[in-house]
């Protein structure tokens, strides 16, 4: 029988509802809000926020410009491939665009022509010389597509804007040279020349130090000069002028751009190909308490001219790499979720490693630091962490050991005073004592039952697949004192954000009570893997107490509170997800069925709302919830209005993860590395789990120490 609330299901809803495929059954065609080009870290991330690639000029996460242009001359004949300039030229059609984990391919043709036009930035979780390396290729491959012979010629440039916070900074180029040169690839550079190393803080800034990097191998002509003589200059198909000799200081908006122009080719049956590596080095990365950090890839004293080098020799074992892992993650992606999960899922693959940055420790370890993108601009921060985890548990658990540490070692330095765990490390890329709420020396506006919870359940995540609990042992006063917090203020939280802040303290929040329960669940099954016991058993029966109580506290006929004292009252329970990913059966499966009919029953256009007060949402917990359903055909349910929503969505951004479940507008937030909780549906499939987890950390041949300058307060550059 119907209830009244089904009778009055919009039709679209009542459609998913009885045929759940039939969103998927749609249409094949995916737009992403915004498409990944250059996706290296929170500096070094380049996007088109268009349709087609000649939209528009490609764009910092942003938003702020930094152009990248390509264009191609088909016998004699030019067509614009990548931004909007020159107007004068016309594109060359655009027929299709593929997101893939490691890759982003767009496919042109017109003229008698095909060109296939790929970004590869290699994030493979396993290897973390390779991950960490700042350097995309971009490479270009042309084909005849009329069965007739053509001349074909590419030009590229990249703006030395990419170099700067703001057009007005002076910056200098040169040709790459040095002794550490002489056996690597020719390479223009630009930077500021100010070069402020880590000299200041904030949400909205592009990196203002360091260099970026250029190079075409040996096929290409590598020249600086002005962008409007340069581009005019190939589209008539005259020879780019320019020079490669040092120049400047001018700024940056008027400096000459970094051009490469590959003479005509003939072009037949057989694809002709020219490749270019852009790459960054920022020479340090981070400040951890007045240690400078080196990104990964340069611990051991390696420079730019290495990285360049090694970009290069790798060029061909990258690219079956890359494609390998494209198709097996995708192929696993689809079979866990589906179609529409893959795509998204792939689409939130380079954004969530591009908002983070692998550095070496003062101790040489590695630390994985994201960014708040638009959010406040914070570095490690917690609740950023755990929406973030599942990307890591699954595909490498040593990098999310490499996440959480740095925040334990900050709270295990002894600048952390409290009983509960911190909130953040500072503002990117400075790591200087938490800057969130109260700061260090006050309780006011922090996230206690948040964070402390986060971290019990993401270190026993950690231990479930890993099959021990050797990084809980490392840390153990720590864990033990934020369960002892947990188990007295986590049952009924007080009036206390959690980490949808935006929605305002809230006072006995029954999903953060959750999440104590599941943490001291957690809690209790490190304690029996680190050799305590007693404690296992104590805290075991507490967590199973405190689930029976939450049932009747939370109770309000078909579904669940948002707060305890407040009936009729509703919020998406997306803690509850970890009962089963950890085995910990605390609750019945009852209270997911409950919750996840209740939510079928909720659906806007473009998804569930986080709860009843407003029609917002936040992508990560969608798909936490979506992953609670106990059939292919519930999830199905909950992920089609996402995918509406993500190719709908009316602000052209980076994912955001907060947007209208009604409009589909941009709340807040963009490019944050959170989306990489969608991953959490293939935690649920066990062997899938440990079959991707337990590839194996890689270590590149090019790492043996050159000479340790991981963590230097003095060293140069």
């Amino acid at each position: 029988m119907r209830t009244a609330r089904q009778c009055l299901l919009p039709a679209w809803i009542a459609l998913v509802l009885l045929h759940p495929h039939a969103l998927a059954a749609a249409g094949d065609d995916f737009r992403p809000p915004a498409v990944p080009l250059v996706t290296s870290d929170p500096y070094f991330s380049i996007w088109s926020f268009a349709d087609h690639l000649t939209d528009d000029t490609t764009r910092h996460w942003t938003g702020t410009p930094q152009s990248l242009t390509s264009m191609v001359s088909i016998d004699g004949k030019p067509y614009r491939l990548m931004g909007a300039e020159p107007q004068n030229v016309p594109a060359l059609p655009q027929s299709s665009v593929e997101v893939l984990p490691t890759r982003t391919i767009y496919v042109f043709a017109g003229a008698g022509v095909r060109v296939t036009l790929t970004f590869m930035t290699p994030l493979l979780p396993t290897d973390l010389d390779v991950l960490s390396r700042p350097a995309t290729y971009i490479g270009w491959e042309v084909q005849a597509s009329d069965g007739k012979e053509h001349r074909v010629a590419v030009y590229f440039d990249a703006s030395p804007v990419l170099a700067v916070n703001t057009t007005d900074q002076t910056v200098v180029w040169s040709r790459a040279q040095g002794e550490e040169w002489k056996k690597g690839p020719a390479a223009l550079r630009v930077g500021t020349e100010a070069q402020p190393i880590l000299a200041k803080k904030g949400d909205n800034l592009r990196i203002d130090w360091g260099y970026l990097y250029v190079t075409s191998g040996s096929t290409g002509r590598m020249v600086f000069a002005p962008a409007g003589a340069a581009r005019d200059a190939f589209a008539q198909g005259k020879t780019v002028s320019g020079t490669e000799a040092s120049g400047g200081p001018e700024p940056a908006g008027t400096a000459p751009v970094l051009a490469i122009d590959f003479p005509a080719s003939r072009v037949s049956l057989g694809p002709l190909s020219h490749t270019v590596v852009l790459a960054y080095d920022d020479i340090y990365s981070i400040d951890y308490f007045h240690h400078r950090l080196r990104a990964w890839w340069r611990r051991n004293g390696a420079s730019a001219a290495d990285l360049l080098a090694w970009a290069w020799r790798d060029r061909e074992s990258l690219t079956a790499r890359c494609r390998r892992f494209d198709k097996d993650l995708m192929a696993d992606l689809t079979r866990q979720g589906g179609e529409k999960y893959a795509r998204i899922a792939a689409l939130s693959y380079r954004q969530s490693f591009a908002a983070q940055k692998l550095v070496a420790s003062p101790e040489g370890k590695p630390y994985l630091l994201p960014k708040e993108n638009f959010s406040n601009g914070c570095i490690g921060t917690v609740d950023v962490i755990y929406p973030t985890a599942p990307i890591l548990l699954l595909l490498n658990p040593a990098l999310e050991r490499a996440s959480l540490a740095p925040v334990l070692d900050y709270a295990q330095s002894g600048r952390w005073h409290f009983p509960f765990a911190p909130h953040d490390l500072g503002t990117y890329p400075l790591a200087e004592g938490q800057v969130y709420g109260g700061r260090e020396t006050s309780e006011k506006d922090q996230m206690p039952v948040e964070e402390s919870g986060n971290f019990l359940i993401l270190t026993a995540a950690l231990a479930r697949i890993e099959g021990n609990g050797d990084f809980a042992r490392e840390y153990w006063s720590l864990l033990e004192r934020w369960a002892a917090y947990l188990k007295d203020a986590g049952l009924d939280p007080a009036n206390q954000l959690c980490t949808d802040d935006f929605a305002g303290h809230l006072a006995h929040n029954a999903n953060l009570s959750l999440k104590a329960i599941e943490a001291l669940g957690s809690y209790a099954r490190l304690a029996g893997l680190t050799g305590h016991p007693d404690e296992a058993t104590s805290y075991r029966q507490l967590a199973e107490q405190f689930a029976s109580r939450w049932v009747t506290m939370a109770a309000d006929g078909d579904h669940y509170k948002l707060a305890f004292d407040k009936p009729g009252t509703w919020s998406q329970d997306y803690n509850l997800v970890w009962d089963g990913l950890l085995g910990l059966n605390l609750f019945s499966p009852e209270v997911a069925r409950k919750d996840i009919a209740f939510y079928r029953t909720k659906l806007n256009r473009f998804g569930l709302p986080l709860d009843n007060r407003r029609d917002y949402t936040k992508l990560d917990w969608e798909f936490w919830t979506a992953t609670l359903a106990d059939s292919s055909s519930a999830f199905n349910t909950l992920v089609g209005p996402i995918y509406d929503w993500v190719n709908l969505s009316p602000k052209r951004v980076p994912l955001t993860d907060w947007y209208s479940t009604t409009t589909g507008k941009q709340q807040g937030f963009q490019a944050r590395s959170v989306v990489g909780g969608v991953y959490i549906k293939m935690l649920s499939d066990p062997e899938l789990w440990k079959r991707w987890s337990t590839k194996g950390t890689r270590t590149s041949p090019e790492q043996n120490p050159v000479s340790k300058q991981s963590a230097s307060p003095d060293s140069q550059p």
